[in-house]
């Protein structure tokens, strides 16, 4: 006797065809659904470099904003104790002279020597801040640090030099606080 297999069905061959399609799936992908699917890769990873990116730049944005406003307060908080402390220098100079208009029973001779130690005072903290005064007659005319208000012919003294001086003037280190007011010869 001859064995013979049962000859499928068709709806079982179709059925078989059906399960048997998706493993046809399954297999490797053409050429270009490969390069698709890489490029699809880069594309999302470009994607969320620029993300990352932006939000270190955002942040910088921020911490740069913080730093320009930190840096305005500490400027002014450095204006206002740098202010402080030349007052803080200035009120024992206050203070004598409030004694002094006080005492208004006191002899020509103290009240002219209480004035003294005052100015005394007074010039000692203006040195101890590091001001100079300058502007003193003889000096060489110097139009940077002088402001000439009157000029006299006199043919005794050099030219170009001060004759007298109305007002000394003030420097801190180069800076000139107040220039000298001064008559010069011409």
């Amino acid at each position: 006797m001859a064995n013979k297999e049962p000859k499928a069905k068709p709806a079982e061959a179709a059925k078989e065809a059906e399960t048997k399609a998706p493993a046809a799936e399954e297999t490797p992908d053409t050429p270009e659904q490969s390069a698709a699917d890489e490029t699809e890769q880069q594309i999302q990873a470009l994607e969320q470099e620029l993300k990352d990116m932006n939000d270190k730049f955002l942040r910088t944005l921020a911490e740069y904003d913080n730093y320009r406003k930190r840096s305005a307060r500490e400027k002014e908080q450095a204006y206002a104790d740098s202010k402080a402390s030349v007052l803080c220098e200035l009120l024992p100079v206050l203070d004598n002279f409030e004694r002094a208009a006080g005492n208004k029973n006191a002899a020509a001779e103290d009240y002219q020597k209480g004035v003294d130690m005052i100015f005394t005072q007074f010039t000692d903290i203006l040195k101890k801040l590091g001001v100079e005064s300058f502007g003193a007659k003889g000096d060489p005319f110097d139009p940077n640090i002088h402001s000439a208000v009157m000029h006299e012919e006199n043919a005794d003294e050099p030219e170009n030099t001060v004759s007298d001086v109305f007002s000394k003037g003030y420097q801190l280190g180069d800076k000139i606080l107040r220039p000298a007011v001064v008559k010069v010869v011409n």
